[in-house]
Order: structure tokens, then C-alpha cells, then sequence
């Protein structure tokens, strides 16, 4: 049986990988857009806020005694590069881009929500007050897809109807 501190340091292991997951999803798909600029926009600053994520959760598994595990961040980037070489299949790659995105920073929102308390179980206020700043980040990302989803939306039906690439 783990021990909180243990699982403390599972969990932030969880966390970096997902965050290197999120910057190769995001950024792939980034690259690839052109006629949303606002997603683009959203999009690029999520993934130097996500960049610094990583490093701050780093820095929370380092001062715990622990190191990042290369699997669990290889495992997370190879699972985003396959799923931004997923997109290029689809017609519809911003809209099941933008859906992955908002279906993970809801994954990320609960993650950040269980390590905090998890850090305030065992002691280390500075990991809770490190997982509560981006877990702001996360919540500000969403509410931003949750405002911005339908405008997407609509943008991407009326290209798809003048006949216009919809697909970026």
C-alpha cells in the first residue's frame, strides 16, 4: 500500500507527463491552423503557459526526492503525436481538436484538483500552491473553449458552405 507521499509523487509524475502531452497536441495542432486566428492565439499562449507548467511540476517532484519519469513523458508525447496525425485524416480536424482540447483540460482540471489536496495531506503547501496557480490556468483555458466553442463552431460551417478549406 502507497503511502499519500508516494502517491503524491505518482500523481505529479501523471501531471508532467500530461503536460508534455499537451504541448505536443497543442502545438501540432497550432501549427496547422490558419483561418482561426483567435484558436491559434488561445491556443499558442496555452501551450507557453503549459511549457511552464512542466518545468513547475518538475521542479515539485525534484524538491519531493523524486524525478520525472522519461516513460510516462515519452508514453504521453508519442500518444499526442498520434493524435495530432489523426487530425490530418479528418475534414473536420478544428472541431475535433478544439472537442480533444476541452475533453483534456477537463483530465487536467481534476488532476491539479486531486494534487492539491493531496499536497495539503501531506504537508507541502508549496506543491498545493503551485497546482492551485495552474490549475487556474487550466480553468481559464476551458472557460475559454467553453465561451469560444460555438463562434468555432459557426466559423467552421460557414467555410464548409462557400466551399472554403473548413478544415483549417
Amino acid at each position: 500500500m502507497a503511502t499519500a507521499k508516494e502517491r503524491l509523487l505518482e500523481w505529479l509524475r501523471d501531471a508532467h507527463a500530461a503536460e508534455e502531452q499537451a504541448e505536443t497536441m497543442l502545438s501540432g495542432m497550432a501549427g496547422r491552423l490558419e483561418h482561426y486566428p483567435q484558436l491559434k492565439a488561445r491556443i499558442e499562449q496555452h501551450v507557453r503557459e503549459t511549457q511552464r507548467q512542466a518545468e513547475l511540476v518538475r521542479g515539485c517532484i525534484e524538491r519531493n526526492g523524486g524525478s520525472t519519469s522519461a516513460l510516462k513523458d515519452m508514453g504521453g508525447k508519442m500518444l499526442a503525436m498520434g493524435q495530432a496525425m489523426s487530425g490530418i485524416f479528418v475534414s473536420d480536424e478544428v472541431m475535433k481538436g478544439a472537442i480533444a482540447s476541452h475533453a483534456f483540460e477537463a483530465m487536467e482540471i481534476a488532476s491539479y484538483r486531486i494534487l492539491v489536496a493531496t499536497a495539503e495531506q501531506v504537508g507541502d503547501m508549496e506543491t498545493a500552491r503551485i497546482c492551485r496557480e495552474i490549475l487556474a490556468e487550466e480553468e481559464a483555458m476551458a472557460a475559454w473553449l467553453d465561451e469560444n466553442l460555438p463562434d468555432i463552431a459557426k466559423q467552421y460551417l460557414a467555410r464548409e458552405e462557400m466551399g472554403v478549406t473548413a478544415k483549417h
